[in-house]
Parts: structure tokens; C-alpha cells; sequence
């Protein structure tokens, strides 16, 4: 079953994005919820119009992304988080201590777009994250956990 896509959908696409998908799942999930449509003929159609119609925007949106993830790359980011003894953190650093670095540093990205790599963040020190700048590019920051 062909289905477009109203909104970003997790492991499986983002908006306007045309997915095949097992029948049960698009008639009782995806439709119901109001994340895809039925994709017609019709629809097909349309929705190939409005991707040449974009196509010029996306190229420009995408450059934009490509100079972001340069600079994210380069860039120091610090997270700050209270420390006890030995270097240990209460409770752990998430993504959303990161993104808010992200925003303090002048980078609007969103949490949900951040990935951890590794094991929990617990203690001081130097990690590692995957950030989404663009559903294309995906770009590996460093930054460093310190005492706030």
C-alpha cells in the first residue's frame, strides 16, 4: 500500500515523502492519526508537481544545511552540569542539555534531532553526537561535558 506522508513519521520518512507500507498499518495507524494520506493516481500526480515546484527551494535549504554542519563541526561546544565528588554527574546529561548548548552557541536545532554515541553520559569529560542538520546530512560533533 502506497501512502504519502503529512508529517515527519520515525523510521519511516519524513513530510512528502511517498512510502510503501503494509496495509494494516497505513488503514488502521497513519491515516487514522492523520500522517499520511492515500496515495491515488491523483495524488501521485499532484504530489510530483509539488516536488518540481520545490525542488529550487530544497537546493537552497540544503546548501544552508551543508555551511551549518561546517560550522557545527568546528565549533566548542561546552555542556554544563553540576558535579560532585570525583567528577561524577548528578543524574546524566540527554539531548536536551545538548540542544540547549546547541541554542546558547547560536545553532536552532531540535532534540529529537540529536543522537548520543556511546553509553550514558555520567562523568566529566570529552563525547561524542550525531546531529541531523538536514534529512540528508548528518554531521558528528564532539563537545565537552564540564562543572557548572
Amino acid at each position: 500500500m502506497d501512502v504519502l506522508l503529512k508529517k515527519n513519521v520515525d523510521n519511516l520518512g519524513e513530510k512528502d515523502d511517498l512510502v510503501t507500507v503494509k496495509p494494516g498499518y497505513g488503514r488502521n495507524f497513519l491515516i487514522p492519526q492523520g500522517l499520511a494520506i492515500l496515495a491515488t493516481e491523483s495524488i501521485k500526480k499532484m504530489h510530483t508537481e509539488t516536488l518540481k515546484q520545490r525542488s529550487h527551494k530544497a537546493a537552497k535549504i540544503k546548501a544552508e544545511a551543508e555551511a551549518i554542519a561546517s560550522k557545527l563541526e568546528k565549533s566548542a561546544i561546552e555542556v554544563g552540569a553540576k558535579v560532585g565528588e570525583n567528577g561524577k554527574i548528578f543524574g546524566s546529561v540527554t539531548n536536551v542539555q545538548l540542544a540547549e548548548a546547541l541554542e546558547k552557541a547560536g545553532y536552532d536545532i531540535e532534540r529529537k534531532r540529536i543522537k548520543l554515541l556511546g553509553e550514558a553520559i555520567k562523568t566529566t569529560g570529552s563525547y561524542k553526537a550525531e546531529v541531523s542538520v538536514h534529512k540528508e546530512i548528518k554531521v558528528t560533533i564532539e563537545f565537552k561535558v564540564v562543572e557548572a
